[in-house]
């Protein structure tokens, strides 16, 4: 389930990249933005995700009980028409208020004017983005992770494709600078939730059905009941570090530039980690929902050892070659260097927001939703943030970089201990015996 899941989550990420990468090209200033863009827009898709999980508890679940296939079918369609009217609704919003967003976060000028020439597109793409999010849900709750990646590369390609294309008009295309970046997002997503849907029909997956609305209420207040939690948990992250990018702007826009390019590269060095958290979410939902609790107690171990050991390995890389990679994304010279100093310390904590996404995957497909908005808040709101300023008032950007380390480690003790209080892990069988104790019970 994970391993497909890593191809398409790259290839997601990749758009960051391409985006950081070209933009940079403009000057520092539309680097900066992305710096600023970058954060919001992953809270808002947190909506998407958030549903994404929703339909995906209640599916896999569904799954692993043996309901039959056009109460299956009905679920899945609930559960985009949901998706498709929340986010009209939150694009409509963004768009009336992101100058409002933007400059509270101290957003200068001329970066406002490049955020203003990426937003309102962006917009626009983002009912796309949920209807294929909950799509790609559709065949994950099945067991398919595969035809979820491809759709997921499908969309990325396309975009990092025509980002050259339009923002420096080339082939004979306009030359559309930062807004050429959004409008091959929107062509990317509009281009794939179209495939996903007609595979999905012509599998059976989604379809119609006789009485489409029977048991609309209890869909929807099914989905939101993980989705919404959920939605939260993913959102309260980028959230976060959009505060804490404010915080950041207190050192200087370069700092911010650097900031936002070392994040964009952490993504990609998380790409396994968050592979795992949607490969093990419907391994968990089946089994649940099948009363094979041991099985999803041993899946829940196996991803926080990987975890841990994966997060010692992408320590090592990050701190070998952090200037590098810096200089890869950033900008200029100053640039790089605060990116740099971000990737060799804060990778030393990687393996803690490892176990947290994994923790909060596994706990909503269970329907435990709230259990894992509570973690991703205690990690931001708690920990980061006000470490975050406290550190930047104090000893400007390595207090920063302090605090990131600080709650990624607190956060990664804590959702050891969440998983053993939902049951997800054995309280005899645990973390430390896994080894020994599930192999063999399986074997």
């Amino acid at each position: 389930m994970s391993a497909p899941m890593s191809f398409g989550i790259f290839a997601v990420l990749s758009v960051g990249l391409a985006d950081a990468f070209f933009l940079s090209k403009l000057g520092g200033a539309a680097l900066a933005a992305v710096g600023f863009i970058y954060p919001v827009t992953t809270a808002i898709t947190s909506l998407s995700i958030g549903l994404s999980a929703g339909a995906n508890a209640a599916l896999s679940q569904g799954v692993g009980r043996g309901d039959d296939a056009e109460a299956t079918r009905r679920l899945g369609l609930h559960a985009i028409g949901l998706g498709l009217g929340l986010s009209i609704a939150v694009a409509l919003l963004f768009w009336a208020i992101y100058p409002l967003i933007f400059a509270a976060l101290g957003a200068g000028q001329e970066v406002s004017g490049n955020i203003s020439a990426y937003v309102p597109v962006w917009a626009l793409s983002f009912p796309f983005l949920v209807v294929m999010m909950i799509t790609n849900a559709v065949f994950r709750s099945h067991g398919d992770s595969l035809t979820s990646a491809w759709i997921m590369v499908l969309a990325a390609v396309v975009n990092v494709a025509l980002n050259p294309l339009l923002i420096f008009g080339m082939w004979g295309l306009p030359e559309l600078g930062m807004a050429g970046a959004a409008v091959a997002t929107l062509a990317g997503r509009m281009i794939a939730v179209a495939l996903a849907l007609y595979i999905a029909w012509r599998r059976g997956l989604l379809g119609w059905c006789g009485s489409l609305f029977s048991g609309l209420w209890q869909s929807v207040r099914k989905i939101l009941n993980v989705g919404l939690p959920a939605a939260f948990s993913n959102a309260i992250n980028p959230a976060g570090m959009a505060l804490v990018t404010a915080a950041v702007a207190t050192v200087g826009e370069a700092a911010v530039a650097g900031f936002g390019a070392a994040t964009r590269i952490q993504s990609m060095a998380l790409v396994p980690l968050l592979a795992l958290s949607s490969g093990i979410g419907p391994v968990v939902g089946q089994n649940w929902g099948a009363d094979k609790h041991d099985r999803a107690q041993g899946a829940t171990a196996a991803a926080f050892w990987f975890c841990m050991g994966y997060g010692a390995l992408v320590a090592t890389v990050l701190a070998l070659f952090a200037e590098p990679l810096a200089g890869i994304f950033a900008s200029g010279d100053e640039d790089a260097g605060y990116a740099a100093i971000y990737l060799r310390f804060v990778g030393l904590s990687l393996f803690g927001y490892g176990l947290v996404v994994t923790a909060n995957a596994a706990m909503n497909a269970r329907d435990k939703a709230v259990w894992s908005m509570s973690l991703s808040l205690g990690r931001i709101f708690a920990l980061y943030l006000p470490l975050a300023w406290v550190g930047a008032l104090s000893m400007g950007y390595p207090g920063i970089i302090a605090a990131a380390v600080v709650a990624n480690v607190i956060a990664g003790w804590a959702a050891v201990i969440s998983a053993k209080g939902t049951g997800l892990l054995d309280t005899d069988n645990g973390l430390v015996t896994f080894p020994l104790k599930v192999l063999p019970q399986r074997a």
